[in-house]
């Protein structure tokens, strides 16, 4: 519904850069005076430091020892004292070096001024207009998300924060390495997990950072590796520009904003590059809360040729911003490989608060497959997969269905990537949204919510009323995934076919899995004015999960697309499925304070699946009208009409209760 993540790059993150170097370059006499006067508070500054450095110098000369009360000799520095020291001026020099690459780029020291920039979330008025339900819903329930305290208030850095946000990041990036390469005693196996011990080795291992947990939040740590199909600068790129970021991990990123670029990097590439940004994370249901983060994100190539990139929570800096989560070292580490291929370790290391993460979810959340380290792998895997399948030019035409048009393949993948991520910022908790609960009653109550669409060529004008609803169902995660995408059983479950055949018309593999591929469907109904309707539907699975999204399409604006047509201004309103493991294998429960295990394997052999349906409908072709509670009953039915019909079909592989 609320497509944030395509457009979230603020002008901020375009054009500080390129703004500050042309005023560099036609200084006028004022600005001369400017720098003349900068160069006297930098001398000013600089004569203070060796004013500090002599103080220290004269109370090193007069330190006495603490046993014997004799004066102190440099000898005397037990070897982790003189190894601290060591490390903190290679610390001191990494810092100095990114703070004159920020120099270099903003124009000025990382002490710039630049003015603030607000961001804020949509307000959450409960009137009856589009968007939201109000007085004339008495039979609702007003279960609303709040607003997002981070993404709403949040603003750049200021002068005073640039330098400890630098040094923060360098501490990060070592503490990141650290962690993605060691093993006993930081990372202990337990079982088919890896777990941080205790608190106390990770605050012993890394004394830096953002300091120990707060009060009421819950450990989650977990590092998952994999080999994927992408060389180490492109998936560096990707992770480095926002939009690319919040495109290929659509499903656990709602929404993205860089706020500021405090250094581009050096020689052409990322290396150095620092920037700081707000993010929000989902899991693809309206039951599991999102979670916010404000942090500063780092890129750099090591002496070994391997690059990481690294997140740390800049929450520190807000002490007044009370946030449910932080974000402390996480990111990857990627290891370059012959062939194209690159070797990616991945660490998540959150705290948070979920107490208010529905009870069926819980276990999905503690066994780490919700927002941890396995769920970002498998996706980046299935991605890679994905575009290199869209880059593939020897594809075999003894299949009529398969499109062999590069320009038609490039086009339909670009289509149906835009419906995925539609799907997906449409069906989660995000705080953009503002979902209302429609009964008060049973573990599948449908919410919904609305949204007025005008203006946008990728979208039909009108009202859109969005409904969805999770629920627990008995059956194995891959079963309900095969069920659901395979045309033949179609009609078991979609009342829009009306019960006619449904007939795969041409399709695109994505990768090696089956199940990964882009369709077009023809629905062959009875009534002669739907028997041209076509469906564009992609189906994905991984590790961590599954969808099937589909979306009614025009077949003249089809023809357009599949001969290489610009695929942007095709309507669609998509709709589908998110399919996940019910976390009983490999979860844990645990209590508001403790660490959890996070398995590396807890996909496999979950006896349940988490399944969220979501619809996306036009009700009115008038921008302007008001939302008529006829409509949103109509939608409830289909809705709940659309379960009752999965659960049936799906009924010969039911067994045991609810997890």
């Amino acid at each position: 519904m609320f497509d944030m993540t395509t457009k979230s790059t603020s002008d901020n993150d375009l054009g500080i850069t390129g703004s500050r170097e042309d005023e560099f370059e036609t200084k006028s006499g004022t600005e001369a005076q400017h720098e003349r006067h900068e160069n006297q508070i930098l001398k000013s500054d600089n004569d203070k430091l060796r004013a500090e450095n002599n103080r220290y110098k004269e109370a090193l000369s007069n330190a006495t020892c603490p046993n014997c009360g004799g004066p102190a000799a440099i000898g005397e520095m037990s070897f982790d004292e003189q190894h601290l020291r060591i490390e903190n001026v290679r610390l001191r020099e990494e810092i100095d070096r990114i703070s004159a690459i920020a120099a270099k780029y903003v124009g000025k020291p990382v002490g710039s001024s630049f003015a603030p920039l607000e961001i804020h979330a949509p307000s959450r008025s409960l009137e009856l207009e589009v968007g939201n339900f109000g007085n004339q819903t008495t039979g609702f329930v007003g279960d609303m998300y709040g607003t997002g305290d981070i993404l709403r208030s949040v603003s750049i850095p200021s002068d005073t924060d640039k330098p400890m946000i630098v040094e923060l990041a360098v501490a990060a990036m070592e503490e990141l390495v650290r962690m993605a390469q060691a093993g006993d005693p930081l990372w202990v196996s337990t079982g088919n997990s890896m777990d941080l011990p205790n608190e106390e080795e990770d605050f012993r291992t890394f004394p830096r950072g953002i300091g120990p947990k707060p009060l009421g939040l819950r450990t989650e740590a977990s590092r998952e590796s994999a080999v994927v199909i992408m060389n180490h600068i492109n998936l560096v790129e990707i992770l480095m520009d926002v939009n690319q970021w919040s495109c290929v991990f659509s499903g656990i990123v709602s929404r993205a904003l860089t706020l500021e670029v405090l250094s581009t990097g050096v020689a052409g590439n990322y290396n150095g590059a620092l920037q700081v940004m707000t993010a929000e994370f989902q899991v693809p249901s309206p039951l599991v809360p999102t979670r916010e983060n404000y942090f500063v994100r780092y890129c750099k190539q090591h002496s070994d040729g391997s690059w990481a990139v690294v997140d740390v929570s800049l929450d520190s800096l807000r002490p007044n911003l009370i946030s449910r989560t932080r974000r402390r070292p996480s990111g990857c580490l990627i290891q370059e490989l012959p062939n194209g291929y690159s070797k990616v370790t991945w660490i998540e290391h959150m705290e948070v608060d979920d107490r208010s993460v529905h009870t069926m979810y819980k276990p999905l959340v503690h066994s780490g497959l919700a927002f941890g380290a396995k769920r970002w792998v498998s996706t980046l895997e299935r991605q890679c997969e994905r575009l290199a399948s869209s880059m593939a030019s020897n594809i075999p035409a003894s299949d009529l269905s398969v499109i062999t048009s590069p320009e038609g393949r490039k086009s339909m993948l670009k289509l149906a990537e835009r419906m995925v991520m539609s799907f997906c910022t449409g069906v989660g908790a995000s705080t953009a949204h503002a979902w209302t609960t429609m009964s008060s009653t049973g573990s599948d109550d449908v919410r919904v919510m609305t949204r007025k669409s005008m203006d946008d060529p990728g979208r039909p004008p009108g009202i859109v009323l969005s409904a969805a609803t999770s629920f627990w169902i008995p059956v194995a995660p891959k079963r309900v995934f095969d069920f659901l995408r395979d045309e033949n059983s179609r009609s078991e479950w979609d009342i829009l076919s009306n019960g006619g055949m449904v007939q795969e018309m041409a399709h695109i593999a994505n990768g090696r899995e089956p199940g990964n591929c882009v369709s077009l469907l023809r629905v062959n109904s009875g009534n002669s004015s739907q028997s041209n309707m076509l469906i564009l539907q992609e189906s994905c699975t991984d590790a961590s999960g599954s969808y099937v999204i589909y979306a009614p399409v025009d077949i003249v604006a089809m023809n357009v697309v599949l001969s290489g047509g610009d695929p942007d201004y095709v309507a669609l309103l998509p709709s589908g499925f998110a399919i996940l493991p019910d976390g009983s294998v490999g979860g844990g429960g645990g209590d508001g304070n403790d660490q959890e295990v996070v398995s590396s394997s807890s996909a496999s052999g979950s006896c349940g699946s988490l399944l969220t349906v979501a619809f996306q409908i036009l009700v009115d072709s008038v921008p302007t009208a008001k939302l008529s509670l006829g409509s949103v009953a109509t939608v409830n039915s289909l809705i709940k009409c659309t379960v009752e019909r999965i659960k049936a079909a799906l009924a010969c592989d039911v067994g045991g209760g609810a997890p």
